[in-house]
């Protein structure tokens, strides 16, 4: 891991770095030092691991719970160089919808290729970041709705030092069978109205999680119109199941 920037502002500390082809950033309280929980944030299609929402999210984990925070940008995303397969599966697919096809399995099939990278790629960030004397092998949280969901949800399921995650705007059509080896708890965000991922298909996702806690939080909007306050209960549940 190489570390090529450094910024500090509000108490909170952002390096970005570069772990092999993988660029990332990680966040921690000023002066951190010593083992704590670190939460791996996965960002939505089309964003980056800097996208205001991951941004705020992140800075808010570190202030209020003085956790770790890291994102890496996805392959085809933020910094990373475009990737000429993913892009013409893209392609063909948005025409596939244009011609009338239904997008929910286009983007199942999709997003399961795309894990078969990140997984690995994820765990190995895993390592290097709790290599840091100042984060230390402590407990892990994962983050992710949309795509971060897609990815998120292979992810939790193989890698056991997840010990919780918040999930959703994902549908059971991409991640069901990795979802059923999935038993640490989990928040389940699902937008009541979202266009993107059919009603029935998150609540088959949320059914298909094997965790014997798992919440469900439905709200009334569009994919994109999580509010605000489920935030607020991400930081309690990390808070809770974490131990910070």
């Amino acid at each position: 891991m190489r570390f090529n920037s450094a910024t500090s502002s509000d108490g909170v500390r952002e390096q970005m770095f570069i772990l092999g082809d993988i660029p990332g950033v990680l966040w921690t309280a000023e002066g951190a030092a010593g083992t704590r929980p670190l939460i791996l944030m996965g960002h939505g299609g089309g964003q980056h691991k800097k996208a205001p929402g991951i941004v705020a999210r992140a800075r808010r984990f570190v202030a209020e719970c003085d956790f770790a925070v890291a994102a890496v940008d996805v392959p085809g995303h933020g910094d990373r160089p475009k990737d000429e397969e993913y892009d013409r599966i893209a392609t063909e697919n948005q025409a596939r919808v244009d011609a009338g096809e239904d997008l929910a399995p286009l983007i199942a099939g999709f997003q399961a290729l795309v894990a078969r990278q990140t997984v690995p790629e994820w765990r190995a960030v895993l390592d290097a970041v709790q290599d840091l004397v100042y984060v230390g092998a402590g407990p892990v949280g994962y983050w992710g709705v949309s795509l971060g969901c897609g990815l998120g949800v292979p992810f939790v399921a193989a890698e056991p030092r997840v010990r919780a995650a918040v999930l959703g705007l994902g549908g059971a059509l991409a991640s069901a069978q990795a979802a059923a080896r999935i038993t640490v708890p989990v928040e389940f965000l699902l937008q009541w109205d979202d266009e993107r991922v059919p009603r029935a298909q998150g609540l088959a996702l949320f059914d298909a999680l094997a965790s014997t806690e798992k919440t469900l939080h439905a709200n009334p909007g569009r994919h994109g119109e999580i509010p605000a306050f489920e935030l607020d209960s991400a930081l309690r549940f990390f808070a809770r199941h974490l131990g910070r």
